[in-house]
């Protein structure tokens, strides 16, 4: 039978200095222990916590403000930390930035795949994910800072059966702080009321195979043998602890208290989406959407490439099933603080069988945001100066999906654009150049895409360029827009510029394209 105690008894009884750890969850909040949380960071600001943890966590949780991994933000609490993303968790990342703690970033989906592995006594994950990118130990690593550098390597190129490999090493789990909804009081927990199942599963029976313990933060306790079997997601003989949570460190994410359509519970009707604005936003996402094929499995970034939904939704397309990265299939994907959930789903996979499929190949396309680009078509979506964003789920998706489609605006800061008559006008150019010599940091590697025959394409509201096997071609220009002036004047790098098009006309008309797929 599990105890039950108290976060602060918690973290004061179970959690010893240089544990490792892992927290459960995914970005936005979902399935996070936040009452755990709260506690933990009380423990350390008054001198009276554990010291020196290594934390391992496969999606950052955050509100880019002081929720979720931000509670890890108090020197000395941490010496090692290995993430997924770290730009919602701003105050653990100024730890990092201030070489106060070793920060590592790895690809999220493998971090959590790493968790089956330890769970199951294996010596790590073999695979090919992180090639050619900043995860890759003759780039970085996914070393953050000096304080990494010193402390080792956790990744290694290997070769396997002839092939060039990374291997990512286990690690034993001292203790798993995670979340459910219910549990009995034989320690059985179920997720029925969670929007996302993420890998709190995997991570619990790594923590128990480790001879570590199981923490799990719950909305109620509850009589043994009340649960539904079927509801049971994490059995009783992995969970040494229960902590009953009060509402407000109990959301369902960081911007829902709690809405039964995220966790399948009910269906709700959708009112259409309205249609995007004319503007780069929409033109760029209508250009997307014609990359969209019968029946394709995608995968939509946060940011800009949501803007392609809309325009299916304007176009009536369908046949487009969209999935997150956390585990949904079909419905809308929610995005802020919701981001990971989805309305109206049709299943909720756990995160690392997500990945599975993704890496294996199963997205037929993936449009996702465009920070950084430069002449090998490498992308840069995860480091800026000091600043330490992380890649997510990038790498695995980008690497993998059988197409990818790029979007962003052509230059940052400021750039405002209009349409008349058809014809794109740049009012007000951007400050900031994007399509540069070189990226800060390979989170997609062009010349691996090439190397594999990936199809790449790059979407901006004035151009579209194509990944060729000898770098980056300019295949289109906007309507309206001089090539010279507008477009290679403004970039950091010369494209191969061959045999030019103008984009499709009924882009930069107001009334629907008419596209089918």
């Amino acid at each position: 039978m599990p105890k039950i105690l108290s976060a602060r008894e918690v973290v004061r009884q179970c959690i010893r200095d240089g544990d490792t750890v892992t927290f459960g969850g995914f970005a936005s909040g979902l399935m996070h222990p936040e009452e755990i949380m709260v506690a933990l960071e009380e423990a350390a600001l008054a001198g009276e916590g554990p010291k020196d943890l290594t934390v391992i966590y496969a999606s950052g949780q955050g509100d880019s403000d002081s929720r979720g991994l931000n509670h890890l933000g108090v020197e000395g609490l941490c010496k090692k930390v290995i993430g997924g993303h770290w730009g919602l968790a701003p105050k653990l990342g100024k730890l990092a930035a201030e070489n106060k703690l070793a920060g590592y970033n790895l690809p999220q989906g493998t971090i959590a795949q790493l968790f089956r592995e330890i769970a199951a006594g294996r010596p790590g994950v073999i695979t090919h994910v992180g090639l050619g990118t900043f995860a890759d130990p003759r780039l970085e690593g996914g070393k953050l800072n000096q304080a990494a550098y010193d402390a080792g390597d956790v990744v290694k190129v290997i070769e396997f059966e002839g092939q060039e490999k990374l291997f990512y090493p286990s690690m034993p789990i001292h203790v798993a702080v995670l979340r459910a909804s219910y549990a009995d009081t034989k320690g059985n927990c179920s997720f029925e009321r969670e929007g996302v199942y993420a890998e709190t599963l995997a991570q619990a029976q790594a923590a128990r195979n480790s001879g570590g313990i199981v923490i799990v933060q719950v909305e109620r306790i509850v009589e043994a043998g009340s649960l539904d079997t079927r509801l049971v997601r994490l059995p009783g003989i992995y969970v040494d602890v229960l902590v009953e949570a009060e509402p407000e460190n109990h959301m369902q994410s960081f911007g829902t208290q709690y809405n039964p359509a995220f966790s399948g519970e009910i269906r709700v009707p959708l009112g259409s989406l309205a249609p995007l604005p004319m503007g780069e936003r929409k033109i760029i996402a209508r250009r997307a959407a014609m990359e969209l094929v019968p029946n394709a499995v995608t995968n939509l970034g946060i940011g800009m490439p949501e803007g392609v939904a809309a325009v299916a939704a304007e176009e009536g397309l369908e046949g487009m099933v969209l999935t997150t990265e956390v585990g949904a299939i079909g419905g809308v994907p929610a995005g802020g603080k919701d981001f990971g959930a989805a309305t109206n789903a049709d299943c909720v996979l756990d995160q690392p069988s997500q990945f599975d499929f993704y890496d294996g190949g199963g997205l037929d396309v993936a449009f996702l945001g465009l920070a950084q680009m430069d002449a090998a078509g490498n992308i840069n979506v995860s480091k800026f100066g000091p600043k330490i964003t992380g890649c997510g789920g990038f790498v695995n998706i980008t690497q993998n999906a059988k197409k990818v489609v790029y979007c962003g605006t052509f230059k940052a800061s400021g750039l405002k654009v209009d349409v008349e008559d058809g014809k794109l006008r740049i009012n007000q150019e951007g400050k900031v150049q994007k399509l540069i010599p070189q990226v800060e940091q390979v989170t997609f590697s062009g010349a691996y895409a090439a190397q594999h025959g990936q199809p790449v394409l790059y979407v901006t509201e004035r151009a579209v360029f194509q990944l060729t096997p000898e770098g980056v071609e300019l295949k289109e220009i906007a309507p309206g827009v001089d090539i010279q002036k507008d477009v290679l004047d403004q970039m950091g790098f010369a494209p191969i510029v061959r045999d030019v098009k103008e984009m499709d006309p009924r882009i930069f008309r107001p009334e629907p394209m008419g596209l089918t797929l």
